[in-house]
């Protein structure tokens, strides 16, 4: 039987709603629009972005899979068992041609990345994705935390066929606790990665770079290195917490939604408004406090759907929708998702890591409003690389960039 994610029985409904996750730092400040206009094409863009649903409740789906967080003891999530998870050191697929060090730094600081998450994600269609996993790496410096900028965030994906040179043609036994596959090659004592350099003094740790074998150095191997009892220092401080991600599909309100027709006539009101009002000109013609009322009114449309779309689940840590849209918390989105490094295809959808994914990391550098996965549309075969990098867009939800002050009144 094929391989898949353990499901939930039950929803969960953990203590705390959405309304108790906005009190914290990331939802206090008033949302505010980055790159928007009073224009005709503004409104049109607008229109695009709003994803109409069916009058009828009946007529309602949702394709969406929810993920949420649940501890699970450790050696159940090891790689021969393929679980997906988040925190600790990754749960590599394929074995032997791991990402290298080199690729797993962040591109704003130019140091290691911390593996955030990995998702089990195999393709029915596809022999060769009889096994799928897409890895999240970021960065856990706050300063490389750019506005709607993902280049301290790293995503790659892996895939084996059924019959592989690592796993079993058939699942292992959960039933007992046994040893994960050993790694062909050496890893990391501190991040779990490619360890490709070794102490040079006790030559029995392994570590990605120096900034690692540093860590490790001060955090205890220092009093073992050269002796008989020489062994990693154990528990690294950079990992986050360790939990399994449990899957469910997604339940949706049936409460009735405005059909398309009137989301359009709508916006043509709100558009001939403008119009009566001259209020369609550049934006370098409208007065600040129109154009921060009006942006903030799409603003706020958007993280109101936002809002309540999740607030049946407040939980929720992950949506999966492969080839479906992301949920959005503002307009404020990707002109164009890069095509596929490897095949030059295209690249869709395929999952988001939601906000509340933050409180659980116990890092406060961290943040951000969404994470958007954009995988290859056609799973392409990594082939002799283990690996293949994919796209992230980051979405934020407040402005951190420094507003410019108004200039002064001169006096001739």
């Amino acid at each position: 039987c094929k391989f898949t994610n353990k499901s939930k029985t039950t929803k969960p409904k953990p203590a705390g709603a959405f309304s108790n996750i906005c009190q914290t730092r990331r939802f206090t400040q008033k949302l505010r629009l980055f790159d928007s206009s009073c224009t005709k094409s503004a409104l049109s863009a607008l229109n695009q972005n709003i994803k109409t649903v069916p009058a009828r409740a009946s007529e309602m789906e949702s394709s969406v899979d929810l993920g949420f967080l649940e501890p699970c003891e450790e050696w159940l999530l090891a790689n021969k068992f393929f679980r997906s998870k988040v925190g600790g050191k990754p749960a590599w697929l394929e074995l032997k041609n791991l990402p290298a060090a080199k690729d797993l730094l962040c591109g704003v600081c130019d140091e290691p990345c911390v593996f955030l998450c990995q998702v089990y994600a195999p393709l029915e269609e596809k022999e060769s994705c009889f096994h799928r996993m897409v890895y999240l790496f970021v960065c856990a410096k706050a300063s490389c935390y750019e506005h709607n900028q993902s280049k301290n965030i790293l995503a790659f994906r892996s895939q084996l066929p059924r019959t592989n040179d690592f796993y079993g043609f058939n699942p292992p036994d959960e039933s007992k606790k046994s040893d994960p596959i050993p790694s062909p090659i050496p890893l990391c004592t501190v991040c779990g990665c490619r360890g490709s350099q070794q102490c040079s003094r006790c030559k029995k740790v392994n570590y990605c770079g120096v900034i690692h074998q540093r860590i490790d150095w001060k955090n205890g191997h220092k009093t073992s290195c050269g002796s008989e009892e020489c062994h990693p220092s154990g528990n690294s401080p950079i990992l986050f917490p360790q939990f399994e991600i449990v899957t469910e599909p997604e339940e949706i309100d049936a409460e009735p939604k405005l059909s398309a027709a009137e989301v359009e006539r709508k916006q043509m009101e709100e558009y001939e408004r403008l119009v009566s009002e001259g209020k369609t000109g550049e934006l370098s013609e409208l007065p600040e406090s129109e154009l921060d009322n009006y942006s903030g009114q799409i603003e706020d449309k958007h993280f109101d759907k936002f809002k309540k779309r999740i607030e049946a689940d407040p939980d929720q840590i992950l949506r999966y929708d492969r080839k479906g849209d992301p949920l959005w918390l503002s307009p404020v989105v990707p002109e164009s998702i890069p095509a596929c490094d490897q095949c030059g295809g295209p690249r869709k959808f395929e999952f988001q890591i939601m906000p509340q994914l933050l409180n659980s990391l116990k890092n406060e550098n961290i943040d951000w409003g969404t994470l958007a996965v954009y995988t290859c549309e056609q799973s392409c075969d990594p082939a002799d690389r283990g690996y293949v990098r994919e796209f992230v867009y980051k979405q934020d939800v407040v402005n951190t960039e420094p507003q410019a002050p108004p200039p002064e009144i001169g006096h001739e």
